[in-house]
């Protein structure tokens, strides 16, 4: 009898001293529940190191060895293969930022799990940085040399609250936030090991806690002190999740608002981008906007209604995205009316006596955050606020458009998410739910103000108060020396604006007479989701692709050893061919030799195939390239 110890624990094997090392691995994996026997090490000490491995030892007999009756082999092997297929596909889900899963209803993830959080780059990137703000030796104060350091001179933290003031920043950041709530907890219990691994954040929630503990019948038919929610009462948030916005170049503002231009009407977009540290402020973190994506939408004169659901369509614009080394990091919305003066200036309907962000814009602000939530390691649930961002294209005071950035605070997303708020039907003010019995709780709020006094009063919410309470400020520019990751001049029709076909890729790609302006005219990010669309390329095609478009050192000539670039270059010439025969000019006379008039209508001929529907007088389609005849 041999005692097998390994990492599983201790096991008992029944061998004979004829048997072979061989049957004996046969057996321990058969023990251990192991896919590979020959992955065994065996050895009479405990460290891995010092094991043979059992595939040297396959021929040799037990008796052979100094093996006695109750001796103890220590046992070692690698993860099983099922256990390596998990750790895979992990790797690969956390690249899709698919995150653990918390283990009951409480929506808390194990404390063990939080580390292996996949956050954002920048998040861990900012974590390793210690954040503290330099200063130079002061002349008047400081009495020491060079090389040594006083209270006058010494670096601050992130979150020091004078540095902030002096210079107007209204918000810590969000890792300058984390460093301060640290310092605050070691300071209360320095020596609590307890405290040290409980993560410091919690999501707000207003919600009424089901199941509750206190031994009635669950909500909504019954309620008491410890499931409903407490008191809440409304404040400034002290830090924002993203301190600034930076697009990369004018011309996407530029090319969005040509559509107000045009037509008059408002429009929105979705802001895809990358984030990275911002250096103007301490631990600071910043968006950088390199495309404008226009979902299905009504836009109108007085507002936007957006086509949803548009899932097929987001999830294809994502990928897009992610192969471009992207994330969808905000949205953007015009809210513009021409003063009527012919100057190019607007109507400045947000500022400090109206409203900067509406009640109904607040609340979807709070949707989108919601959807889009921050993965966080040091939050109870995995995740904590959002990174996403609500800007506004209205006009300023003189009458100039100008762009504004916001959040809404976690105190808002969480209301709108506990159904306590609505918007309001006057924009500056947000409206306070009322509780309906067995249906819907809504706890008491308030908000402080100073009165006419200058004394801080607190004064209850209901029915409305001001949105200001739930917003957070975020600065916008554009950068000095611009370097936008797509470089192709605006000419490709822009998405739900427009209809887009394959004539219209072919129109567009026609204008490049060698790889190098192909590759420019290749560097827009409304023609790889066009592209994307099409279906001609493969997964690792289209990456190919995107590279193309998005490197300066890929040469374009790459392109053509692909197979559905081939396919597509062929539909391209196909749509061509059609639209050039399709035109008025070579169908102005008949077989016989009649002439046509060049201007004559013809009714819309629908696809067979494909269902496209072409011009008439048309005789091959132009979107799939086949007959239309029978």
């Amino acid at each position: 009898l041999l005692r097998i110890r390994s990492k599983e624990g201790m096991s008992r094997i029944q061998v004979e001293p004829t048997d072979t090392f061989a049957s004996l691995a046969e057996k321990i994996a058969s023990t251990l529940k192991l896919d590979n026997a020959d992955t065994i090490a065996v050895g009479n000490q405990p460290s891995p190191d010092s094991a043979t491995p059992i595939v040297q030892l396959k021929e040799k007999t037990i008796g052979s060895t100094e093996l006695k009756h109750g001796d103890i082999v220590y046992v070692s092997f690698p993860e099983s293969t099922s256990t390596t297929e998990e750790a895979s596909s992990s790797s690969s889900t956390a690249a899709a930022q698919q995150q653990p899963k918390p283990k009951d209803s409480s929506g808390y993830i194990p404390i063990d799990d939080l580390q292996s959080i996949k956050q954002d780059e920048v998040d861990d990137f900012l974590e390793k940085q210690r954040g503290l703000i330099k200063r130079p030796r002061d002349t008047d104060f400081c009495r020491h040399g060079d090389n040594a350091m006083c209270d006058y001179c010494m670096p601050l933290e992130p979150y020091d609250q004078r540095y902030l003031e002096e210079n107007k920043i209204k918000h810590m950041s969000f890792h300058a936030y984390l460093r301060q709530i640290g310092a605050a907890k070691q300071t209360s219990a320095p020596s609590s090991d307890v405290l040290k691994q409980l993560p410091p954040l919690e999501e707000p929630n207003y919600k009424v806690k089901v199941p509750c503990t206190g031994g009635h019948a669950p909500w909504p038919e019954g309620i008491c002190t410890k499931c409903q929610p407490s008191a809440i009462t409304l404040q400034r948030q002290t830090y924002r999740m993203v301190d600034h916005i930076e697009f990369s170049s004018a011309g996407l503002i530029d090319t969005f608002l040509n559509s107000w231009r045009s037509t008059g009407c408002q429009r929105i977009g979705y802001l895809y981008g990358r984030y990275e540290p911002y250096l103007e402020v301490p631990l600071g973190i910043k968006a950088v906007v390199e495309a404008i994506y226009e979902p299905p939408q009504e836009d109108h004169v007085d507002g936007i209604k957006l086509a949803l659901p548009w899932d097929e369509e987001q999830t294809r614009v994502n990928k897009v995205a992610e192969a471009c080394g992207l994330s969808i990091v905000g949205m953007l919305f015009t809210d513009l009316i021409d003063d009527g003066t012919g100057k190019g200036t607007v109507i400045p309907k947000r500022h400090v006596d109206s409203y900067f962000l509406s009640s109904l814009e607040c609340a979807f602000a709070a949707e989108m955050q919601k959807r889009h939530p921050s993965p966080c390691k040091h939050s109870a649930t995995g995740k904590y606020g959002s990174k996403f961002l609500t800007c506004v294209v209205s006009g300023d005071l003189e009458g100039n458009i100008d762009v504004k950035a916001y959040q809404v605070s976690e105190t808002a997303t969480a209301l709108n998410d506990a159904d306590i708020i609505e918007p309001s039907r006057k924009p500056s003010v947000m409206r306070v739910h009322e509780s309906i019995s067995h249906e819907r709780y809504v706890p008491e709020v308030f908000y402080k103000f100073k009165n006419e006094y200058n004394v801080v009063v607190k004064q209850s919410a209901k029915p409305t108060f001001p949105v200001e309470y739930l917003l957070v400020n975020v600065t916008n520019g554009f950068p000095h020396e611009p370097d936008p990751l797509f470089t192709a001049s605006p000419g490709f029709t822009v998405e739900n604006r427009q209809a887009q076909d394959v004539g219209t890729l072919s129109k567009y790609l026609s204008n490049a007479s060698n790889p190098e302006q192909l590759k420019k005219l290749l560097s827009d990010f409304h023609v790889l989701c066009f592209i994307a669309s099409l279906n001609t390329l493969s997964p690792n095609e289209f990456d190919t692709l995107c590279q193309v478009a998005t490197k300066r050192d890929v040469p374009a000539n790459l392109l053509e050893t692909l197979d559905g670039w081939k396919t597509l270059t062929v539909l391209l010439k196909e749509a061509e061919g059609n639209a050039r025969y399709n035109t008025p000019s070579s169908r102005s006379a008949t077989t016989s030799g009649a002439a046509t008039p060049a201007t004559s209508e013809y009714a819309e001929v629908s696809c067979r195939h494909c269902t496209f529907a072409n011009p008439g007088g048309a005789v091959n389609c132009e979107m799939c390239g086949l007959p239309l005849g029978d």
